[in-house]
């Protein structure tokens, strides 16, 4: 098994920026890919929107459109832990987010197997 716990949220204004860690203990974290999803207030009882992967070495990313170019994605496998920074930040970003791994590298939200608790990001306008 694998644990992980992420931290970081917090309330922000729009346009400021967010980094978020996501530490994990277990299996060898080297070994899987880890992504970040989150889930927005509105959408209690919907799938959690993916947001970004990370391949076990870090070398490739995936970004999901309406992140790419604000958020970047990084891996310390030294430290097992994975960020998710977040810059210019708008108020439809507010949701938990979480971080999952998985053994294959994909954005699907059904190919990750362990799930963080989530952490509050809130975007005010």
């Amino acid at each position: 098994q694998v644990q992980l716990v992420e931290s970081g949220g917090g309330l922000v204004q729009a346009g400021g920026s967010l980094r978020l860690s996501c530490a994990a203990s277990g299996r060898t974290f080297s070994s899987y890919t880890m992504g970040w999803f989150r889930q927005a207030p509105q959408a209690p009882g919907k799938e959690r929107e993916f947001v970004a992967t990370i391949s076990r070495s870090g070398t490739s990313t995936i970004y999901a459109m309406s992140v790419k170019g604000r958020f970047t994605i990084s891996r310390d496998n030294a430290k097992n832990t994975v960020y998710l920074q977040m810059n210019n930040l708008k108020p439809e970003d507010t949701a938990v987010y979480y971080c999952a791994s998985s053994t294959y590298y994909s954005s699907t939200y059904s190919r990750y197997d362990y799930w963080g608790q989530g952490t509050q990001v809130t975007v005010s306008s």
